[in-house]
């Protein structure tokens, strides 16, 4: 996620706990919905739509924090 930020991923994962958390929240969702999506782990449509919509939702807010960052 991210990769032409990843020098500023990698410094606000170690200096904010809100960062890491929702960055760590996005990858864990990434996990779970490639493992669903393989068939490796039991889902329904609905279930798996709504992590969809969860790890988007973490994706923007951690966008937003980079941006936050970035301009500072």
């Amino acid at each position: 996620m991210f990769s032409e930020y990843s020098h500023l991923i990698t410094q606000l994962k170690s200096t904010d706990a809100h960062f890491a958390s929702v960055f760590d929240k996005h990858e864990s969702l990434d996990q779970q919905i490639a493992r669903m999506e393989d068939g490796k782990e039991p889902s329904t449509l609905l279930q798996l739509e709504q992590l969809k919509k969860s790890k988007l939702a973490l994706k923007d807010e951690a966008y937003a924090m980079l941006q936050n960052a970035q301009a500072v």
